[in-house]
């Protein structure tokens, strides 16, 4: 690194070396330029002189006063070049190479902001194929597994529990086509944190199911098998990742971790494109949000996306939480109502973010008034016309509040 950091300052000082040697020699050929055509005209004066003094028309004195006049004038139109031209080498030289100087230093400043300092030139051609062959190169679930630490069992463990852990174990044993069973076997290993073993018996219900088997079946083995491996999507995950988005493209868990995949080969881009629309959608509650929250920003600048994930709006204290608690029903819908009136209120007087509209659209829809979903999901198209990533924010919350297609 230090051969490139030497060979590209060297270059600097030759741009800067060229860059004001052109600018001195544009500005002396601007002077040059006018003092030329000054002397043409000159000469074609003298010349004139000469002609009428040839034809009779002047007498030989008028023709010498001419002559000295434009001679005269020659003379100081070549004093006053010989000025400019000076002034042009010396005065205005430090300012040429301030400008220069200030011109190549910030485009260093934003090669250091937005480019990567130390690494070396990868195009896209090359890191396209980087990313197959890491895909080729994964791990199998049975290698990913065996490179994780041996599973202990947790030290405060209550020992019956433990025990009927352990029982569970036998029976199941004996009997691996018992879907009850293990079913049952999956989620206590999960609880006790044998994600291994809890991926085996998770695997066991969804062949004993075969055709039976559900969107939750799947997309529960799949999160315990990249659990198992130690967050690696392997071969085997992706199946299951593909299987479960074939009986419902909108699973959230396997969105997630296909975009994580991506994200494991190289391909942020395709994560973001993935997660993106996900932040939208919601819910808000949605357990795989946090880990998308967490990751975002940094996939899209490694995808060179510029995005700044958008602030979410504090929810309700846990003083409010205890006290909506004690609520029966009827005055826990009455103070939900309230909020999004208040919302409401604010957002169609004053305005707001494109995640305040879109909550406001999806809170309308939940309480069952779509004409006023509809209402304010008109005006927010209003507010954010000619913005096409917050017109696709507003369009998911209305399709989630069932005003739009």
């Amino acid at each position: 690194m230090i051969g490139f950091w030497i060979s590209a300052g060297a270059m600097l000082v030759m741009v800067a070396l060229v860059l004001v040697q052109s600018l001195r020699h544009g500005k002396a050929t601007a002077l040059a330029t006018p003092y030329a055509e000054d002397l043409a005209v000159y000469r074609d004066q003298l010349a004139e002189v000469e002609r009428d003094l040839t034809r009779g028309t002047l007498d030989g004195s008028e023709a010498q006063r001419l002559r000295t006049e434009v001679q005269r004038r020659m003379l100081d139109a070549d004093r006053a070049h010989r000025l400019d031209r000076a002034a042009a080498g010396s005065g205005n030289l430090w300012l040429w190479s301030a400008v220069v100087v200030a011109g190549l230093a910030g485009a260093a400043g934003l090669y250091a902001t937005l480019g990567v300092p130390g690494y070396p030139d990868l195009p896209l051609a090359e890191r396209l194929a980087l990313a197959d062959q890491t895909y080729a190169n994964r791990p199998t679930q049975d290698e990913a597994e065996a490179a994780q630490p041996a599973y202990q069992p947790p030290t405060d463990l209550d020992p019956e529990f433990a025990t009927l852990v352990d029982k569970l174990r036998s029976t199941v044993a004996g009997r691996p086509d018992d879907l009850m069973g293990q079913t049952l076997l999956s989620q206590n290993e999960a609880t006790v944190g044998n994600y291994r073993a809890a991926r085996q018996a998770q695997e066991a219900v969804v062949r004993l199911k075969a055709d039976a088997v559900t969107v939750e079946d799947l997309s529960t083995l799949a999160s315990l098998m990249i659990t198992s491996s130690g967050g690696v999507v392997t071969p085997e995950a992706e199946q299951v990742l593909i299987r479960t988005l074939s009986l419902d493209p909108r699973d959230g868990w396997a969105r997630f971790y296909s975009g994580l995949m991506f994200a494991q080969i190289g391909r942020p881009d395709r994560t973001f494109a993935l997660w993106e629309p996900m932040l939208a959608e919601g819910p808000a509650d949605a357990p795989w949000l946090p880990p998308i929250r967490d990751r975002i920003e940094m996939v899209a600048s490694a995808a060179g996306i510029r995005f700044t994930l958008p602030a979410v709006a504090p929810g309700p204290d846990a003083d409010a939480m205890a006290a909506a608690a004690q609520m029966s029903d009827e005055d826990r819908g009455a103070m939900i109502r309230t909020m999004v009136e208040g919302l409401e209120a604010r957002l169609l007087s004053d305005g707001g973010s494109v995640e305040e509209w879109g909550r406001l659209i999806t809170s309308l829809g939940v309480l069952g008034d779509t004409d006023r979903a509809q209402s304010a999901y008109e005006r927010a198209l209003a507010a954010f016309e000619g913005q096409p990533d917050d017109l696709a924010t507003l369009l998911a919350a209305a399709q989630q509040a069932g005003v739009a297609e």
